[in-house]
């Protein structure tokens, strides 16, 4: 009997074992799962963070992007294209030959002929008016524009200047337009960043907007004084931005989309080539925009100044009368009452030996310069004057 009581509570003890064994696990088993489930549930917001991270084009944009692109988007909607159709007169070539001169001897010397050239400008005032060049517009007979987009209007020239080599021109349709900013071209950095923007060989029509190339400023205050055209170039700025045929009156720019120049010509190492080496040269922006102003306010430029000096030129025979132990200059014989001359005190019997520093040994001199400087009415001019022995600079305000 006792035996058997034994074996039953060791039987209930088994089972009691194994059933709070079970009851354990079961406890556990769910407060696994009520940890397990709020962590799920924090993961799930975080997925939208994790595609931000992986999407990285816009930061890639922005990265591309530099004071260059910039500039470029800033001035490239005032840039044009223009096509000119002009007269160009020729020399008959039968006029050569004494034959055909003996022949036909009312047959005309010269003939004429329409052709189209190429050229770059750029819009400075929302109203349409256009700065170019002088030589890109002479002698048009028809003026057409390409805007950035690729739409065409038909232009009217308000003035030229062919000595500063300038021109303005409006566009006919009535409207208002993309206007550059304008910078200072007397703060310009030597080895600063520059776009030039234009329209070389007509690509803007292909292309829609302007062609750009970008360089630095290699010089400065380049002087090249009177052409065999008469252009006077002054000042010019070098860069080595490529310019090419058709470049001619487009916008030089700077870094921060502000235009500093009108570029104008290039040096091509040689005859037989005229594409661009890297020497490239461009009309400061605060002396186009003297000449500018006044073409749209006359439609042309006043040259008209006088000094009121009356001169010789000084020869061995004068040297000897007033003791002067040089013949090269020019003596004074008048000065006009009141006039810049007199107001600046120069006196007959004067020498005038230079201008501005410059030597002169006669007359032509005198007048050379003053051309070669584009000098006006209102502008000064030193002369170094010999008097008594002595050496004297006198400045003289140019009047009209």
């Amino acid at each position: 009997m006792i035996k058997r009581i034994i074996i039953f509570l060791f039987a209930v003890s088994i089972t009691l074992g194994i059933f709070t064994v079970t009851l354990f696990e079961i406890r556990n088993w769910r407060l696994n799962a009520d940890v397990e489930t709020p962590i799920v549930q924090a993961q799930m917001p975080i997925q939208p963070v994790q595609q931000k991270i992986v999407t990285t084009e816009p930061s890639l944009v922005v990265g591309r992007q530099n004071a260059i692109t910039r500039a470029i988007s800033e001035v490239s909607p005032s840039v044009v294209g223009i096509t000119v159709t002009q007269i160009r007169y020729s020399a008959s070539p039968y006029m050569n030959d004494p034959f055909w001169r003996l022949m036909m001897p009312e047959m005309p010397r010269w003939f004429s002929e329409r052709v189209q050239s190429l050229g770059s400008g750029f819009i400075y005032d929302p109203e349409g008016y256009i700065v170019t060049n002088a030589h890109v517009v002479e002698n048009a007979e028809k003026i057409m524009v390409t805007l950035a987009g690729g739409s065409q209007h038909e232009a009217t020239l308000i003035g030229i200047d062919e000595k500063t080599d300038l021109a303005l021109i409006k566009l006919n349709d009535p409207g208002e337009y993309p206007a550059a900013d304008l910078g200072d071209s007397d703060e310009i950095i030597m080895g600063e960043w520059v776009i030039a923007l234009g329209n070389p060989f007509g690509l803007l029509s292909e292309s829609r907007m302007p062609i750009v190339t970008a360089g630095i400023i290699s010089s400065l205050h380049m002087d090249f004084g009177i052409q065999r055209s008469g252009r006077v170039y002054q000042d010019m700025i070098q860069t080595d931005a490529s310019i090419n045929s058709g470049n001619s009156g487009g916008p030089l720019a700077n870094a921060l989309g502000e235009v500093i120049g009108i570029n104008t010509f290039i040096f091509t190492g040689n005859a037989s080539s005229s594409g661009s080496i890297g020497i490239g040269f461009a009309i400061p922006m605060n002396r186009t925009m003297e000449i500018i102003k006044e073409l749209r306010d006359k439609g042309y430029i006043d040259r008209r100044y006088t000094t009121g000096l009356t001169i010789r030129n000084l020869d061995p025979n004068l040297a000897v009368m007033f003791d002067l132990d040089f013949t090269e200059g020019v003596m004074v014989e008048d000065v006009e009452v009141r006039s810049p001359a007199a107001k600046a005190g120069i006196l007959v019997g004067d020498v005038i030996i230079g201008v501005n520093s410059e030597r002169i040994r006669d007359d032509r001199d005198i007048f050379t310069y003053i051309r070669s400087q584009d000098l006006r009415s209102g502008d000064q001019i030193t002369f170094n004057i010999w008097r008594d022995g002595k050496r004297l600079n006198m400045t003289v305000k140019l009047e009209g």
